[in-house]
């Protein structure tokens, strides 16, 4: 079917004066775009990406903001992982936050996931855990935000941010409305994901791109400059003044970057 469509791009061109080299060329630049599959990470939903997928499709991209069990690496990157096996084509994995450990996971075995791109998050390696992490490095006053953990029917407990200090601690770069929307739809994310250890790096593999803040208060700013750096990017970019959110309140800087994963070869 793929050869039937290049030969009548072909010999439309053809008819239209070009040659069958100049047709051949044009016809592979109509090549279909990778889907982006963007994953969020905890204290937010697939709606923190809102701004980032209105750019994207602008510019012809299939995306698909995946909704993160935030239950634990293992389990949270099988789920995304079918969400990548069920995508036409060429991937990228796009990560926020803790979303960032679970396309570390999701990656693996999906020979279809050609980019990985951390936006403020985590890129553990193997057998690292975002506590960890997080801990490495001075400079995240998360701990002094969290709401007293809630403990569901099976005995494990969920954390979430206090609402009131939402703004101040997650989104500081945003309006104060629109944070306090984000506040109130927060996703809890379970406490023994923090805390599980992560399965094969698959950004030893796999290309990456990094972008964050250098106000983040979340992630130690210097804790993702040294993840970033172990993984080899291919390009980091800091936006100054940005909070842990820089997809909110920067998305045309992510998506641009999301665009130049998508498009090297």
């Amino acid at each position: 079917m793929k050869k039937r469509l290049t030969g009548l791009v072909v010999g439309v061109a053809m008819l239209a004066g070009m040659s069958a080299a100049q047709a051949q060329g044009q016809a592979k630049t109509q090549a279909p775009k990778p889907t982006v599959v963007l994953v969020h990470g905890a204290f937010a939903d697939a709606s923190s990406w809102n701004g980032v997928i209105k750019i994207l499709h602008k510019d012809g991209y299939t995306v698909i903001a995946a909704a993160n069990p935030l239950r634990g690496a293992k389990s949270d990157g099988a789920s995304i992982g079918s969400v990548v096996a069920a995508a036409r084509g060429p991937v990228v994995l796009v990560g926020h936050s803790y979303g960032g450990n679970v396309i570390t996971e999701a990656a693996n075995g999906h020979s279809n996931v050609k980019a990985l791109v951390y936006v403020s998050a985590f890129a553990p390696e193997t057998g690292e855990t975002v506590a960890g992490l997080a801990n490495q490095f001075p400079g995240s006053t998360l701990g002094q935000a969290l709401a007293p953990a809630v403990t569901l029917a099976d005995g494990s407990k969920d954390l979430s941010i206090l609402q009131d200090k939402f703004h101040a601690q997650f989104a500081a770069d945003v309006p104060a409305g629109q944070a306090a929307l984000m506040a109130a739809t927060q996703r809890p994310i379970a406490e023994a994901a923090l805390n599980e250890k992560s399965g094969d790096a698959a950004w030893k593999t796999i290309p990456s791109w990094f972008i964050y803040g250098d106000a983040d208060k979340n992630i130690p700013p210097q804790a993702i400059a040294f993840m970033a750096k172990r993984a080899d990017a291919k390009d980091v970019v800091v936006v100054k003044g940005a909070s842990h959110v820089v997809m909110v309140s920067h998305p045309a800087a992510v998506a641009k970057l999301i665009e130049t994963a998508a498009s090297a070869k």
